[in-house]
Parts: C-alpha cells; structure tokens; sequence
C-alpha cells in the first residue's frame, strides 16, 4: 500500500502520512480529502518523506479533487513563508485553499436551444424569440427572454411545445480576455521611457524586481498597464495588489478603458460564488488578470508572468492577525521562487525600497514630473500657534478662506483627518466619566450619525446615552476632539450652500456606498470633501485643488519608529490629490509643530532630503532594513498568566545571541477582546538568525497554558 505525505489547513508544523487506496495514483500538489478526527478535510499532497510507519495503520485518502494540483513554486511558497514568519504551515496553505467549493468542476446552467419546428399559432413575441435561436448556440430562458424583448413565458410556452430543447450550459468566463492592443495610451517622453524599462524586464522573462517611483499624478498606472500588456502579449497571467477595496472600482474602469474587459476581482467584498468562480478559473488559466487586495497572494495562478504591487508603501499590506505577513515582500519572494519581474509602485516609496533600489536589488524607474505638464500643489503650513481656531472649532481661518475662494471657482476642496467617527473621547462635564471599552484599553469613540459608541478595536458599541452612568446627570456630557463627522457639523454652520460630503471605512451603506460617494467626487458632485486616510489613497479627482490637512502632527504622536517615514507618505499623497488635472492648487497643514523635520520637508517638497535622513537614521540606530525586528505579544483571558509567560519566554532566550530581547512590557494597547496583551521586541543585525532564536524562545519556554497564546509577527509594522 503506498503512503504520501499530505499538509493540512490546521496548526501543524509538517505533513502527515496518508494512504493511498487502490487506483489512485497522487504527486506533489494534488487536492485532496483526509479524514482529521471526525472531520473531512481539503488538504494538499506536499513534498518530502512519509512518516516510517505502517501503511495499514494510516487513514486513508478519501478523495482526489479533479483540480489543477499546486505547482512546485506555490508550494515552494508557503514553505518559504512558513519559515521567515515562523508560522505553522498549515496555516499558510490554509490561506492558499480558502475556496474548498471551488477544487471540482463546476456544474452547468440549465439552457435552451432551437429543436427544430414552428408553432401553430405565430405571434410577434414568438418570432423576436425564434429568430435569435435559429441564430444557434444555447440560451438561458431569462438570457434568451431579455434579448428578445419579451416575458418568461413566452420562453417557457415555446420549451413545453418542444420546440425549444433543454441543454446544459457551462459556466461562463468570470471575465473577457483583455487586449493589449484595445486603446493604447498616449504617453509622454518619460512615460515611454519607464514603460520601455519595465516592458523590457518583461520580455526578459526572468526574476527583477522594479521600484517605479513616480510623483502623485505622473501616470504611473499608464506607465506599468504597458508592462501588463507586455506579459499578457507572452500569454502570462498577471496578479495585481491594491492596498484598499475602495481603489478597486476606479481602478477597474481604467483597466477596462485600456484593455476592453475588467479583471477578475478578488477581496473580501466580493459573493461567495465569484469567489469559488475566480480560484477555479485562475488555476486553470481561464482568468488572465486579478486586481485583488493582500490576499490574492495566494491564488495559485496557472502561469503567472508579472506582479504588480501599486501603493506598495501602504501599511494596509501587512497582516495583523493570524499569520502576520507583509504581502508586499511576500509578492517579490514569489516572483523570486517563480523567476518572473515584479513591479513595486509608489509616489512615496517605503524606507526599505527606497533603500533596495539605492543598493541596486531593485532597479529605480523614476517618473519626476506630473502627467500633461501638471504642477505639484503649493504647499503653505499653518501655524496653530498663531492661528487657532475658536474654542471648539478645529478649521483655521486661513484654511476657511481658501476654501471658500476655491468653490467660488467652481472647483473642489478636500479636508483631511485621520480619525474615524464625531470624536475620539466623550466625557462628563460633572464628575469627569470617561466611556472606554469594557473589552479594550481603548475609549468609546462617538459616531454622532449612528448616535453610537463605538470601540474600534473589537467593534463594541452601544447607544450614547442621555445621561451620564457614573453619576446620572443629565446633558452633561461632552465630546472631545475632532473626527470626520464633526469637521463636517463645522463646515456644514460655516457653508451652508455647499455640497458636503463625508468619507469614512466605517459609513454606512458599507463598499457599495463608498464607491458611489468616490464617483460622485470625482465627477464634480460635491464641493467639500472631508475623509480619512482612504481618501489618500490613489484617487483621481480633476476638480480637487484644495486640500486640507486638519491635524498634521496627529502621526507624530507615538513612539512608533516609522511615525516620521508614514506622515510623511500620507500628507504627501493628501496634498498630493490637488491639481492633477493642471489647475493652479494649494495644500494646507494646519500644525501645531510647524518645525518639525516632516513638515518642513513636505513643505519645501525636498523629498530626497527627508529620505537621506530618515534613511541615516535607521542606519545608525540599526532598524530596518539596516536591522532586524521581531515582535512576540503574549496575550491571555487574565493579566497574570499573560504576564507570567511573557517573563519565562525572556528567561528562555537561548544565551550568547548578539540579538536584543526588551521587556517584556505591556502593550500599549494592553487590552483588546478581553485579553490582557504583553510585549517582547527582539532586535538585531541583518545576519542573524532571528527566526532560529524564536524557535529555540518557544521551545525553552514550554507549552502555552490555558488561555495563552503567543503571536509572532517578524519584521512588525504595528507596534501596539
């Protein structure tokens, strides 16, 4: 009896041994069902020796799926990936297969299609519906009824004569295989240049890894459509990775316009149906391009050809939970296993491309200029100090003015403030109550439109009451601080007329409504726009030529060691929404720290000298990527057995290792669903093994017990 190794989508570190029944022949990479306890799996024929034990004491596949297997390099992947984020492997393909209702053949509609006759009684109804099948091929009754112009009866009464005859159907193509040659843009010198590049690294068909560095509005999407097209013209499929869901809908009109079909999507908004409908198609080749968020990473593309990273900047491609993984460096380790290019792109680079392209690991594209000779915003800072708002109001005058000079002229205007809801804090005037979570070290934040408290941490909320539950006076309490939603209470009293709009993750009416709010901006529908950070993000709004920032020293407020590097970025793309379209445009940052070096650096547009120094600064302190970082948060139901574990991890750090355990700590954040979170922070060079010193920490510290758990997170972006 033959045995095979097969790696399940649990918590397990190897592959198990499985038999193999009489007549089923299995490699490397085919799906199967295993029996697990009580439980039938989906699992994955995986790579290296069975377990020595005997065949008849093994369960025993149960089925072989009739799927494309994974190929060498997706299971090369997950292995890779398993062992640099230390996680359980089974883990990592469990991402991989999150679409079990898609490993066999799809069914088939059901269909008619003309048998042959004509009924004895004629009508207009009848004939429209004849006529297009007579034409041949199959039809769908509300298919055939719609283009016929006519009810479902019609349809039906002409199938039950038998002149129509049922068929079955296959499922059609998710979507329409794009032409590089549908509308071929016209592009700019330096345009052609960079396309020229990156095409070239294409026609290569070889690994490279390609940083396309191009200001807000340079056309850099324009720009790597030609690579895509060059892959597409090899017959490659190619993988696209956008930071937000919200991008997604302008993004897909912009690929449609070039390329005459839209890509398959794939992210969390998308149905079940389409979801089973793009794994099945993309593994056996039928879908040629995704655009998709941080886990389209793990489709097994049938023959990928060229990722495309845009944003690659955003934090929003870093995996919090679970198995925590960036999916930008994870897009140019599966380039590098599958030797294909992959294109990097961002107007504000992260440190640590900044940092490849400079070494030569990457190769710099740069694109300097804006698209149609357009000019980068003026940017003027607004100090506070000097210019304070009344008490209360949060919208300088100087901003106030501008504003109103700008819709004046018919155009846009844009406020910026990172923070969701009407404020982050409510208290009572009385005796000081102050409404936090009961499940997170965090406060209540006040969704005026929904009249909610909300955590935004775990989701809590309740409804805001009318009086205060410390000491129930009534009308007392106040909010404190600004969000979106009160920024749009100030400017709805101080421009009554104006059309006002407010964008938040977190809105009501969910993608779907976001996406129609974006539309409407961008087509001239609105006259101020106030949003957080998703408003930041790769939009094109032609009328937008004043923008805002609120609060520009609110990213500064942390300890976070990449605080500098992110404001940077974020007031760079916000200001960097004004003027694409050639208007004259003005960014304001109201700043309480008009000195400090990001603002003086966003401010005087010298971005090579914030990087230099931002750069140096890491250098010299040995943080990434001159560094490495790791992060073990120990969480648990209560604060001592948290704490107690994180104390033995320490003790368990293997000796004479040149890295740097600190703490443990408590988290900022040292609550969060009910479990009390402490820290460790493992620190060192770039040639030590820090994977190999979190092994041996876990394995000296024993096994977690009752509650706790330990999550590891290597190269972490968050440090709450």
């Amino acid at each position: 009896m033959l045995t095979v190794s097969v790696l399940l989508p649990i918590p397990v570190d190897r592959p198990y041994s499985y038999s193999v029944p009489d007549g089923m022949t299995l490699a490397p990479g085919d799906l199967v069902q295993v029996p697990i306890g009580p439980r039938q799996v989906a699992a994955a024929v995986w790579d290296g020796p069975v377990d020595n034990v005997d065949p008849e004491k093994l369960k025993q596949v149960e089925k072989k799926f009739d799927c494309p297997p994974l190929d060498n390099t997706m299971r090369r992947f997950v292995d890779w990936l398993a062992n640099y984020y230390v996680a359980p492997a089974g883990m990592v393909l469990k991402m991989v297969l999150r679409v079990p209702e898609a490993f066999d053949p799809p069914g088939f509609v059901p269909g008619l299609r003309y048998a042959g006759g004509t009924p004895d009684r004629m009508t207009p109804a009848r004939t429209a519906v004849l006529e297009l099948a007579r034409e041949g091929g199959a039809w769908t009754k509300s298919g055939l009824a719609h283009a016929a112009g006519v009810s479902a009866s019609v349809v039906a009464g002409l199938s039950n004569m038998g002149i129509l005859e049922p068929v079955e159907i296959p499922l059609p193509n998710l979507t329409g295989d794009p032409d590089p040659d549908h509308s071929v843009t016209e592009l700019n010198d330096a345009q052609q240049e960079a396309a020229a590049r990156l095409c070239g690294f294409v026609e290569e068909d070889a690994f490279t890894a390609s940083l396309l560095d191009g200001i807000t509005g340079s056309g850099k999407t324009e720009v790597y459509f030609e690579a895509v097209s060059a892959a597409l013209k090899n017959g490659k499929q190619v993988l696209i990775l956008l930071p937000e869901i919200s991008l997604t809908t302008s993004f897909l009109d912009r690929f449609e316009k070039r390329f005459g079909t839209r890509p398959a999507e794939w992210h969390s908004d998308i149905s079940p149906k389409k979801r089973e409908q793009c794994w099945r198609q993309v593994a056996t080749g039928k879908v040629r391009v995704v655009a998709g968020a941080r886990s389209a990473l793990f489709l097994p593309m049938h023959d990928l050809g060229l990722i495309v990273v845009d944003e690659e900047h955003d934090p929003a491609f870093k995996q919090e939970d679970r198995v925590c993984y960036n999916a930008r460096d994870m897009a140019v380790v599966r380039a590098h296993l599958g030797n294909f290019p992959i294109i990097l792109s961002s107007a504000t680079p992260s440190i640590e491309s900044q940092v490849n392209a400079e070494q030569g690991r990457y190769q710099l594209v740069k694109l300097p200029q804006r698209f149609a000779g357009a000019e980068l915003p003026e940017l003027k800072v607004v100090d506070m100090r000097r210019n304070a708002p009344p008490a209360g109001k949060f919208i300088s005058k100087i901003l106030i003015d501008a504003i109103a000079h700008t819709i004046e002229k018919g155009e846009q205007a844009m406020l910026f403030l990172n923070r969701r809801g009407y404020a982050p804090l409510t208290l009572c005037r009385v005796c000081g109550h102050r409404f936090e979570c009961s499940e997170c070290s965090a406060w209540l934040v006040e969704h005026r439109f929904r009249r909610q408290l909300q955590c935004h941490h775990c989701g809590y909320s309740e409804p805001v009451p009318e009086a205060c539950p410390n000491c129930g006076t009534l009308d007392h309490l106040v909010a404190c601080g600004p969000g979106v939603e009160r920024l749009g209470e100030e400017v709805d009293a101080i421009f009554p007329e104006a059309r006002t709009i407010v964008l938040s993750s977190d809105m009501t009416g969910g993608v779907k409504r976001l996406r129609l709010e974006l539309d409407a901006v961008a087509n001239g529908e609105a006259d101020i726009v106030i949003g957080t950070q998703l408003v930041a993000k790769g939009h094109n709004f032609p009328l937008m030529t004043c923008v805002g920032v609120v609060d520009a020293d609110l990213g500064l407020a942390n300890g976070d060691p990449r605080a500098a590097e992110r404001t940077f970025q974020l007031l760079s793309q916000v200001t960097g929404r004004a003027g694409r379209s050639g208007q004259k445009s003005t960014g304001y940052l109201q700043s309480y720290q008009p000195d400090h070096p990001v603002i003086r650096a966003i401010q005087s547009g010298d971005r090579e000298l914030f990087y230099s120094r931002e750069i140096e600064a890491r250098r010299v302190a040995g943080l990434p990527p001159f560094g490495r970082l790791a992060s073990l948060i120990v969480s648990a139901n209560n604060r001592p057995d948290a704490e107690n574990h994180a104390r033995a991890l320490r003790r368990a750090a293997p000796a004479g290792s040149q890295i740097t355990v600190l703490g443990p700590a408590e988290a900022p954040l040292a609550l969060i669903r009910g479990r009390y979170r402490f820290r460790l922070l493992l620190h060192g060079s770039r040639k030590d093994d820090i994977q190999g010193f979190i092994r041996q920490m876990i394995g000296n510290a024993g096994k977690e017990r009752g509650s706790v758990r330990v999550q590891i997170d290597v190269d972490p972006q968050s440090f709450l």
